[in-house]
């Protein structure tokens, strides 16, 4: 029975090779794991050896990924992950390179550097986690805060008047010329998850492609800061983020010059 069950065309899903055997830092129902996976299922489907990938990781929440996905990591300064990517990528043509961001990171100390990336059009992916706080810190209001949001530091909600509006990344991405490829998923429901996983591939194969800059911006749960259960974080995602923050695929394709 043993055999049976672990034989080839038996098998229904298994953990991704690249994902190491380290109990992750993340809190219970931190979407960052499920991205985390994710990533690690893109890269071995699309069957490019490790040699040809290069992540770049710098300061927040996701900042130990390089413990979990066996691939080579770059470590950047808190913002600073395009600009030590768009080095890297210079260097080594033709390879995946890709930076792994929260929100808090690159649409505040890191904006000018993700958005002169993305006006030079470097061969790189941006993938970013939006859970609209800054996680790492205790869960002040970041610029992706939607309107009403509690946060350590607007306790009563986000107000328009006094904190100003959020910052809709993925709307202002697909601005910039140099950008081929900008969307905007999820990952609290399974068909959320799905349509995630092939976005992040097409990022990965633009970036391979030399096609410009692709940016894949996150919704996810921070249960922790949110003061939720997981459960009721996804949910509170169904409900109230992607009113905020609506999903789908801004750009597809980056003008001929």
């Amino acid at each position: 029975m043993n055999n049976v069950a672990h034989s080839p065309q038996n098998l229904i899903y298994q953990k991704p090779k690249l994902l190491t055997d380290v109990n992750m830092h993340y809190c219970p129902g931190c979407s960052h794991a499920t991205v985390n996976k994710l990533i690690a299922e893109v890269i071995e489907e699309m069957g490019i050896s490790t040699e040809e990938v290069i992540g770049v990781s710098p300061v927040g929440c996701g900042v130990f990924i390089y413990n979990y996905i066996d691939i080579d990591w770059v470590e950047a300064a808190h913002g600073r992950a395009p600009a030590v990517a768009t080095g890297v990528s210079r260097l080594n043509p033709g390879k995946l390179v890709f930076t792994y961001q929260g929100d808090g990171e690159v649409t505040a100390i890191g904006i000018g550097e993700a958005i002169h990336a993305c006006g030079r059009g470097e061969n790189i992916a941006i993938i970013f986690i939006n859970n609209a706080v800054f996680g790492m810190t205790n869960g002040q209001m970041a610029p992706t805060t939607p309107l009403g949001m509690a946060t350590t530091t607007c306790p009563d909600g986000r107000s328009a008047e006094l904190n100003g509006y959020p910052l809709k990344m993925a709307e202002i991405f697909s601005k910039i010329d140099g950008t081929c490829y900008v969307a905007r998923q999820a990952v609290n429901t399974y068909k959320a998850v799905k349509k995630t996983k092939k976005a992040i591939r097409t990022a990965f194969e633009n970036s391979i492609q030399g096609k410009g800059t692709s940016v894949v911006e996150i919704i996810c749960a921070c249960p922790t800061n949110w003061k939720m259960t997981p459960a009721e974080a996804n949910q509170w995602i169904s409900d109230n983020s992607v009113k905020s923050f609506p999903l789908g695929v801004f750009k597809k394709s980056r003008p001929k010059f």
